[in-house]
């Protein structure tokens, strides 16, 4: 099987002076692009990278954060890729269930502390060397990528080659990507959204614009870098970051993907009169290789429903009842998703897999469908409809919250004894968390309970709102009664 990695590598062979990464400063050509990419996965392979380790990928957003990755895949590796931005504790807790055995860094970054790897670092710059690079194995470990963890510890989920190779080929023949397409990078590195951002473009043979990410954060910043650089594709919109350009001139894009949260909210707010192109809607988990499935929305789309379309290319998803039967056209079941897309598991947490990762009835031997917590039901179409989650998980801004997560990490404050969080929803549909905390909170200010969570969590977890109450409500049998808190307090 070729993997993703030799579409790029035809380019590189049949248009090395193409611009492959364009940013404010620099352009770095397919040849190039190429070049140095094969130069760092020859340094890490002497250095002992191979099949199934894992090097953790920490450089600032540049392209020399692209060609780690794709480096690390090239040696026969799994990347880890760090978002710069997070606290340490946080890259710390991602470097050990990871398991990452080797550093990939700049000598800017190789200091910095809480990012425990026990194994070698690499420079991205290493000079070259002699080293043999071997063709990948489509089951092999291609990346990792963490979700919020309901025990402390963010989950790992291990994906491989087969799944991500699957999708980005089919997104560039279903989206229409080409060598035309440039794409503004969104999504932060870290994320598995920046690896559709980043290396859809590239299998397309297209160009990936990289600018600083304040760029990207007001609407007038971001519609002016999209005109400055010719921007026509944006693969990783969030509903969220939709809404705040709602108000917007937005410039005339050819493609805008949405994904992460439901997109109903904007689409009633009358959101799609101002994206002129072709809009697509797209739903799936990290467990499941970041898309699932996708809907084209129409200019005059249906506000009725939240639809999330129909499965791509190599997946299959199934509506199930609770003993892994089919339900019938119509009736509501569980979301569960099959076919290569589908991760090992997490990291380290064989009980939790078990829980998430079942063997398919519906599958040949040794298949297993991952078990999302999503309801859905089929419209006449043959479109699924969104229902909601069965569970606690919360989606803001597109990052999936376990709230019990952020509730752990308030309670690591002296101050508080008890904590609950939940979501709240603002006039233009966007979630946001409110945390419900008790005990002597009421002494500590918010600010002072936000600086105590970004020790350790990242900035889309930490409650726009906090709310103190003596206590929290119980039902009969000692458990919180979740009902019975609002936002305002019980």
């Amino acid at each position: 099987m070729t993997t993703f990695l030799d579409d790029i590598s035809t380019h590189a062979a049949t248009r090395p002076a193409a611009p492959a990464i364009v940013t404010p400063d620099s352009v770095v050509c397919y040849g190039d692009f190429a070049a140095r990419t094969d130069r760092l996965a020859r340094a890490l392979v002497a250095r002992g990278v191979g099949p199934e380790q894992v090097c953790a990928v920490l450089v600032d957003r540049s392209p020399e954060a692209v060609i780690a990755m794709a480096a690390v895949l090239r040696a026969g590796g799994a990347f880890l890729t760090l978002n710069t931005e997070l606290p340490d504790q946080r890259l710390a807790a991602m470097v050990r269930t990871a398991q990452a055995s080797i550093l990939v860094t700049t000598a800017s970054r190789a200091g910095r502390p809480g990012v425990p790897v026990d194994g070698p670092t690499v420079f991205v710059d290493a000079p070259d060397v002699p080293a043999t690079l071997r063709p990948l194995a489509p089951r092999s470990l291609a990346y990792v990528s963490h979700t919020s963890g309901s025990s402390g510890p963010p989950n790992a989920v291990l994906l491989e080659h087969r799944g991500v190779t699957n999708y980005l080929r089919f997104i560039v023949d279903d989206y229409g990507l080409g060598p035309d397409t440039v794409v503004l990078q969104l999504a932060p590195f870290g994320y598995d959204a920046s690896i559709r951002d980043t290396f859809a473009p590239l299998v397309a043979g297209g160009q990936v614009v990289l600018v600083p990410r304040s760029t990207l954060l007001r609407a007038g910043e971001f519609v002016a870098a999209v005109r400055e650089w010719g921007v026509n594709t944006i693969l990783s919109a969030t509903p969220t970051f939709l809404t705040s350009l709602r108000h917007s001139e937005l410039p005339d894009l050819r493609l805008t993907v949405s994904s992460g949260e439901s997109l109903r909210p904007f689409l009633i707010a009358g959101g799609r009169d101002g994206v002129r192109g072709r809009m697509i809607n797209q739903y799936g988990p990290t467990e499941a290789t970041m898309t699932s499935t996708r809907f084209d929305v129409p200019p005059v789309p249906d506000t009725t429903v939240d639809l999330i379309g129909t499965p791509i290319d190599g997946v299959d998803v199934h509506l199930l009842d609770d003993a892994l039967r089919t339900v019938p056209d119509g009736d509501v079941g569980e979301v569960y998703i099959g076919g290569c897309g589908v991760g090992r598991g997490y990291g380290g947490l064989p009980a939790l897999t078990a829980d998430r990762f079942v063997p398919d009835p519906h599958g040949a031997p040794g298949a297993r469908l991952y078990r999302t917590g999503d309801l859905a039901r089929r419209s006449p179409d043959g479109d699924l409809v969104y229902l909601g989650r069965i569970d606690r998980q919360i989606k803001v801004r597109g990052y999936r919250v376990d709230p019990a997560e952020v509730e752990g990490a308030l309670l690591a404050h002296p101050a508080v004894a008890g904590a609950q969080v939940t979501a709240g929803t603002d006039v233009d549909g966007r979630v946001f968390l409110i945390a419900q905390v008790a005990g002597a909170a009421a002494q500590v200010t918010d600010s002072a309970l936000r600086t105590h969570l970004a020790q350790t969590l990242p900035r889309h977890m930490i409650p726009r709102r906090f709310a103190r109450i003596d206590r929290l409500p119980t039902t009969v049998s000692g458990k919180t009664d979740r009902r019975a808190i609002t936002a305002d307090g019980p």
